[in-house]
């Protein structure tokens, strides 16, 4: 969604080659990784941050080529899926630090317009979301109440 609102080209990101094997030096007891993504769920971790983990403290390069499947799929299959995705949640907790500063900062209209922008991608993705039926149809976007969906 970069260039929708800014003349930029957008992010660049390296892209992981198929069909790779895991390495030698991987991680690949199923029943373990499986039994540390639930503990760190449990913890509070969402599940882009359960994947930096296993890469980087537990040698689980590819979480997906180990247990056949994706964390988020995983944390279904288990029933511990949170309320709203973890996108969703990175925007509101972005829309709610920009309301805190436009709060002390009234005539900051830069942020003001940061705001908006946020709040139709957060609309936008609801929009998404509804349509796979991961939220409720019914389920609308108010910036006072933002807050308590958050926390």
């Amino acid at each position: 969604m970069a260039r929708m609102y800014a003349h930029k080209r957008g992010k660049s990101g390296s892209t992981k080659v198929h069909g790779q094997e895991i390495p030698e030096w991987a991680n690949k007891d199923k029943k373990e990784i499986e039994a540390l993504i639930s503990s760190l769920h449990s913890d509070g971790h969402t599940a882009a941050i359960i994947g930096t983990i296993l890469r980087d403290q537990h040698a689980v390069p590819d979480v997906r080529k180990v247990i056949g499947q994706r964390i988020t799929a995983f944390l279904a299959s288990q029933e511990m899926v949170s309320t709203y995705p973890e996108d969703m949640m990175n925007l509101m907790h972005k829309a709610v630090s920009i309301i805190d500063h436009i709060s002390s900062n009234r005539k900051d209209i830069h942020n003001t317009r940061a705001l908006e922008l946020t709040e139709s991608k957060i609309r936008r993705l609801a929009k998404y979301y509804q349509a796979k039926g991961r939220l409720a149809a019914d389920w609308k976007y108010k910036r006072d109440q933002i807050r308590l969906m958050v926390e």
